[in-house]
């Protein structure tokens, strides 16, 4: 019931081992904002892990940017030491490694990887808000992995916490009596040491062959400047001990074993770890991409001939170009992406050129808030200023030919007759109370939305199902979702396959040339709409030029918009004062051919202000 007792105390306590039966591994899942990580915070004090002088709130969000935002955007391994006193009378150490994960729906891969590093899950969920989508997407995640759950709820130190209420809601959904469901403050501590306890009970210790050959698992990696690339392992089988050479499974690559050890919570070199232990390896190298996360660790004495099943890939569903403000930056931006694909795999990118833009790279992301994440990272941590095109989905365009092209850019869209468009579609799950169902079915339909299904979980919870272009839910979704509810309403959401649409390409000209960068692929509904806006904005943003410009939004050869930005006039009859008529005209109209002759040659200069202003106009602002 108390954090592993000091060498005085411990006459008559069974001698601290990380024997395979004394390891418990668990995940802390949950919702955004139900309290993960403060109740993480409060484990490490009943343990004793972090000294009370050391401690902050959050103490396990490392990054400036999730401190600030409040929100947990990687997941972090520790171990912490816990006693418990057996029937028998003994009192036993155990070694508990928790995985705090993230809660926002894009990054539910981090999710998915951590969970396969444990054989536990605290399942935690808000006393005062009850069940929201993530918690089962989360739930549903754990159940396929064959995790133990432990049903929490916390935050029961609110008062407007219905803990009976919300007991019988997950009783009913994972099958176990209202009573198993612990009751926990993050805040206040109340109940933590019996969640311990219950860990230690329920969940199974890790299972795997201590006297097998050594494979481990990698499940997260980061990059240090002064170390080089720290890799996170699950050692599965057999044992890895210092200064051994390791073998990468998939790279064959052999490397030297710098450094092993576990973090508790901060990195504390051990000797070797064991079948079932969570830790940390570096090998001083300095490629970020000779440690994959999925990727298998193995002796190279005596290696391992079956690697482990790893993870799949995850696949992008937001495109966004990203261009550095100044040109030269573009190495530095390629060295920065490099660095963090390491530390967050499911970012991808490949190298492409605008000819508004310059040199800069096509980013996949797994959603809007994991755009700007990145976007934010980048320019705090890698001091660059950067631009990011507007976000498009991944289309399939099938022509008259049969020819099927690939389209992440709308300028990669082919010109011609297009006999097909798929887009990429994805299953919503919303949950809300009952009041607010005839908005959310107004906002889904006006999204192109078809309503699959929707079940009460209480009298005043519904879950609503629909499938949804992802295209209509990337931009303002959530914010419509969260106004229209009065912020009551969780969304989820997860890949369909894909539809086919009516969609067409809308091209911005400046004097006539097209800028492909302000290019987007919309709905053909939604085609004039977007033209109007687009040139609107633009007339505003781009200084007015020596000679008129037409600023023009089209489909195909088809002009469907149009603004003009005026020329800039010198006062040509300062000098004329009084005099014949045709005098002052014969001015004007040589003033005017000579604006006309500059608009056959002018090129018009977009101001890098001017991209920002417009391609930032539509991405998320911090939600």
């Amino acid at each position: 019931m108390s954090p592993i007792p000091t060498s005085e105390q411990a006459t008559s306590v069974a001698p601290a081992s990380t024997e395979q039966a004394q390891i418990r591994n668990f995940s802390i899942i949950a919702h955004i904002d139900h309290g993960k990580s403060t109740l993480a915070d409060r484990m490490l004090q009943a343990t004793g892990v972090v000294a009370p002088r050391d401690m902050r709130a959050q103490y396990l969000d490392r990054m400036d940017i999730e401190r600030e935002r409040g929100i947990t955007i990687k997941s972090q391994a520790v171990r912490m030491p816990w006693a418990v006193t057996g029937e028998d009378g003994v009192t036993r150490a155990y070694a508990l490694n928790m995985i705090d994960t993230p809660g926002h729906v894009d990054f539910s891969y981090e999710v998915n990887r951590s969970l396969a590093a444990c054989e536990g899950a605290v399942l935690l969920v808000d006393a005062a808000q009850g069940i929201q989508a993530q918690t089962l997407a989360n739930l549903y995640m754990a159940m396929e992995g064959d995790l133990t759950i432990i049903p929490v709820l916390n935050k029961i130190d609110l008062p407007s916490a219905e803990p009976e209420r919300h007991a019988e809601e997950i009783a009913s959904l994972i099958g176990c009596e209202p009573e198993e469901v612990l009751r926990v403050s993050g805040k206040t501590g109340a109940g933590v040491p019996e969640l311990l306890d219950r860990i230690v009970e329920a969940v199974p210790p890790p299972s795997g062959d201590p006297d097998g050959a050594a494979r481990a698992m990698i499940f997260d990696s980061v990059y240090d400047v002064y170390r080089g690339v720290v890799t996170y392992v699950r050692v599965v089988d057999g044992a890895l001990k210092s200064r051994e050479r390791i073998k990468m499974v998939s790279t064959g690559a052999v490397h030297d074993l710098l450094e092993i050890g576990v973090i508790s919570p901060e990195p504390a070199p051990t000797q070797g770890l064991r079948a079932g232990e969570v830790g940390y390896l570096i090998t001083g190298v300095k490629d970020v991409r000779q440690s994959k996360v999925g990727d298998t660790v193995t002796s190279a004495a005596a290696p391992a001939t079956e690697p482990l099943s790893g993870y799949q890939d995850p696949k992008p569903m937001v495109f966004s170009g990203l261009f550095p403000v100044d040109g030269s930056d573009f190495p530095a931006l390629r060295d920065a992406l490099d660095k963090l694909k390491l530390n967050d795999a499911a970012l991808t990118y490949e190298p492409e050129t605008s000819v508004a833009l310059g040199f800069g790279f096509r980013c996949g992301y797994l959603g809007l808030l994991h755009l700007e994440i990145i976007r934010e990272r980048l320019e705090r941590e890698f001091n660059l200023d950067i631009i990011s095109t507007a976000p498009s989905v991944v289309y399939e365009v099938t022509m008259e030919d049969r020819s099927v092209h690939t389209v992440t850019n709308p300028s990669e869209f082919p010109e011609g007759k297009v006999r097909d468009v798929q887009e990429p579609v994805v299953r919503a799950t919303i949950l809300t109370p009952s009041e607010f169902i005839g908005p959310i079915m107004e906002l889904c339909q006006a999204r192109r939305g078809t309503m699959l299904g929707m079940d009460y979980l209480s009298e005043t919870r519904v879950e609503m199902r629909y499938r949804l272009p992802l295209a209509e839910i990337v931009f303002d979704f959530f914010d419509a979702l969260k106004s229209r509810t009065r912020g009551y309403a969780s969304l989820d959401y997860e890949p369909d396959g894909t539809q086919s649409a009516d969609l067409t390409k809308v091209d911005i000209l400046l004097n006539g040339e097209r800028v492909d960068a302000f290019s987007a692929i919309v709905h053909k509904d939604s085609a004039y709409s977007y033209g109007q806006k687009m040139t609107r904005r633009l007339k505003e943003l781009i200084p007015r030029q020596q000679f008129e410009v037409p600023v023009q939004a089209a489909v195909g050869s088809r002009i469907i918009a149009r603004e003009t930005i005026r020329a800039l006039r010198k006062d040509m009859l300062a000098k004329c004062y009084g005099g014949d008529i045709t005098r002052k005209r014969k001015l004007l109209e040589k003033q005017k051919e000579g604006k006309k002759r500059m608009k056959a040659v002018g090129r018009v200069e977009v101001p890098q202000e001017a991209f920002i202003a417009v391609l930032g106009a539509d991405q998320p602002t911090g939600k």
